[in-house]
């Protein structure tokens, strides 16, 4: 028996949920969140609905962890959609954890799940609009996101607590 392909929701929250009910029809779709409680109330939600739904833990800003669910993820089909709409935000955490999560966790999902994501797959990854209310990265900063390694982006000089001591800066 073909195995069906496999949509990997990272963030099991109501807009993950939303893009996965659009267009999860036909395909297993894995819920993944740091919170098992998340998962399987939406997991519940999405198979009452009549969609094929699994969920699993996991830590986006945890290489181990991002690693483990692309081998779930990758055991149960092919891998055609990716919804990283998992985050923390200045109300819920510390700059260093929101870089933690929401920088590198998000540069680990892409990079482990570019690995693998079938042939004419493709991902989306949910931010805010929280971004724009303080000034423009500079040129060069926005180069350094852009170009350094992943294992490398939380030594950058502008993320260090003395430059980024602020949670909404950090977010």
């Amino acid at each position: 028996m073909k195995k069906m392909p496999v949509i990997v929701i990272i963030g099991a929250g109501s807009i993950g949920q939303a893009i996965a009910r659009r267009i999860g029809a036909g395909k297993h779709l894995l819920l993944a969140d740091l919170h098992p409680e998340n998962s399987d109330a939406a997991a519940k939600v999405l198979s009452d609905a009549g969609f094929v739904v699994s969920t699993t833990i996991v830590d986006v800003s945890s290489r181990a962890s991002v690693h483990a669910l692309v081998e779930t993820a990758t055991a149960i089909g092919g891998v055609t959609g990716l919804i990283h709409a998992a985050g923390v935000s200045p109300s819920q955490a510390s700059p260093s954890t929101i870089f933690k999560v929401d920088l590198y966790g998000t540069a680990l999902i892409l990079e482990e799940f570019g690995n693998i994501i079938e042939e004419g797959g493709s991902g989306i990854v949910i931010a805010s609009q929280s971004g724009h209310r303080l000034p423009s990265l500079t040129p060069e900063q926005e180069k350094a996101l852009a170009t350094t390694p992943t294992e490398e982006l939380l030594s950058l000089s502008f993320l260090q607590s003395d430059a980024a001591d602020n949670s909404l800066f950090a977010y």
